[in-house]
């Protein structure tokens, strides 16, 4: 038969106390919804492909071929990037084009770093 173990006495002095640089409910709310819009491989893809693209941006019409959906899930996915900041939309005539905004991709990536 299995025997109990001891209770030790907490000290609460040793308790970890969190570090005033740790981010706060509003603080985080961005930054997760950065996370959140790289959480799906396909949008992980399209930023790819914007990134590579010649001139830094990508027409909707150039996007849907190499994810392999449609025109307006396409759209969808990239209105969840712009709406995490991560791309910049202009409308030229009837098509999107789109840009990789850096600034969020460097500020998400400093969240990874101790």
């Amino acid at each position: 038969m299995a025997s109990a173990l001891p209770l030790v006495p907490l000290d609460r002095a040793s308790c970890a106390t969190p570090s005033a640089d740790a981010l706060s409910a509003t603080d985080a709310e961005p930054i997760a919804r950065i996370f959140k819009a790289l959480g799906d491989p396909t949008r992980v893809r399209l930023i790819s492909l914007i990134a590579a693209s010649e001139d830094g941006e990508a027409c909707i019409c150039d996007l849907t071929a190499p994810v392999g959906l449609s025109q307006p899930t396409v759209s969808h996915h990239m209105r969840l990037l712009g709406e995490a900041g991560l791309v910049s939309r202009e409308q030229r005539g009837r098509w999107a084009y789109y840009r990789v905004e850096p600034d969020a991709l460097i500020r998400a990536a400093g969240f990874l770093r101790p």
